[in-house]
């Protein structure tokens, strides 16, 4: 069975005791097609060329500060992939250099991994980010999209918004700034539509910036994501919404 292809937004390590937010990652995971492998590009890992991480045993970085010893305790012993890597290999260009390295999974990857696979049982890689353009991600998720036809769950994780230092209220039901609401908004509609090239070009048409994106790493995976759509324009669920410490938590699937 062909798998979808999701957007998360992926949360601090503090999400897993969100109870609302646990149940929706569930509830989603329980909807999908059990995946063979998992590959996931995530926005703390930018690297060029592109860089596939660890594939034998698969340590996880925690890669955050200022929260408390439990959160860096955490354990997710998921199965290497590396038939995976080599697919994802064999997909990139002549042209494209593939490294390969030992790094983890970053919160980015395992926070929400841990909460829709608990089981730790299905391999997973992650993927660097070598770029963040939305053109060239389009076109890097077209050329993964066949790994969907051999079981695989293709993540694309960052956060709807991550404007971490305009915020002023840290609790987790801290009502969400205007620049927030506004952005979530244009893109839950740009999203309804399929407007794939008005949200590639969020910078300048989006509401809200460049508050809701000081720096763009958190949305740049949608695309990766979209471009592993069977039809990028074709409007995709969006069954995650709401705010969380008042950033945009939305997530979709595309088919």
């Amino acid at each position: 069975m062909r798998m979808p292809a999701l957007f998360l937004s992926h949360g601090a390590p503090p999400l897993v005791d969100d109870p609302t937010w646990v149940a929706q990652l569930q509830e989603l995971a329980a909807g999908l097609p059990r995946p063979k492998a998992i590959l996931v590009a995530s926005a703390h890992w930018e690297s060029a060329p592109l860089m596939l991480g660890a594939t034998e045993t698969v340590p996880l970085v925690y890669d955050f500060g200022g929260f408390a010893q439990r959160y860096y305790e955490v354990q997710y012993r998921a199965p290497g992939a590396p038939e995976l890597a080599e697919s994802v290999r064999k997909l990139m260009p002549d042209h494209q250099t593939v490294a390969q390295t030992g790094r983890g999974l970053d919160h980015g990857a395992y926070v929400p991994l841990t909460v829709m696979y608990p089981d730790a049982d299905i391999p997973v890689l992650q993927m660097s980010l070598p770029t963040l353009e939305p053109d060239a991600l389009l076109d890097l998720g077209r050329r993964l999209a066949p790994l969907r036809d051999e079981g695989v769950l293709v993540i694309g994780s960052g956060f709807t918004t991550h404007g971490l230092p305009f915020l002023r209220d840290w609790r987790p039901d801290a009502a969400a700034p205007g620049w927030s609401r506004e952005f979530d908004a244009w893109a839950a509609e740009a999203l309804t539509r399929g407007a794939v090239d008005e949200l590639a070009d969020f910078r300048d048409r989006a509401p809200g910036m460049p508050y809701a994106h000081p720096t763009i790493e958190h949305f740049a995976p949608m695309f990766l994501t979209l471009g592993a759509s069977e039809d990028p324009d074709q409007a995709p669920a969006q069954p995650i919404d709401g705010f969380w410490m008042g950033l945009a938590k939305r997530s979709f699937l595309v088919g």
